[in-house]
């Protein structure tokens, strides 16, 4: 069983910047797709941004360039999310996902049916 655990949220004005960390631990296995997603009240669940670990691709949303940026530190098995410009719409809780599964197909880590393993989510409030 994996382990996927995220950190750094919080409260922030307009314009500021966050960064979230997500660590995925256990499981045989140690690649892994990791992959950020977000869910705001009353909104369906959002797909951020994601990256091969360790393989080094990533793929954003496209509302989301630009703005966010996601990086791994493979020596910490650590994934980030850097938030820069942040708006009062950013406001969500965050989950971080991970998967076993290597796919090229990099539309498919935009899909939470992807992942396996789920975090509790953080929750990031950007206040006007």
């Amino acid at each position: 069983q994996v382990e996927v655990v995220e950190s750094g949220g919080g409260l922030v004005q307009a314009g500021g910047s966050l960064r979230l960390s997500c660590a995925a631990s256990g499981g045989t296995g140690s690649r892994y797709v990791m992959g950020w997603f977000r869910q705001a009240p009353g909104n369906e669940r959002e797909f951020v941004a994601a990256i091969d670990k360790d393989g080094g691709g990533t793929h954003y949303a496209d509302s989301m360039k630009g703005r966010f940026s996601i990086s791994s530190d493979n020596a910490k098995s650590t994934v980030f999310l850097q938030m820069n410009s942040l708006k009062p719409e950013d406001t969500a809780v965050y989950y971080c996902a991970a998967s076993s599964k290597i796919s090229s197909r990099i539309w498919a880590w935009g899909i939470g049916g992807y992942y396996d393993y789920w975090g509790q989510g953080t929750q990031v409030t950007v206040s006007s």
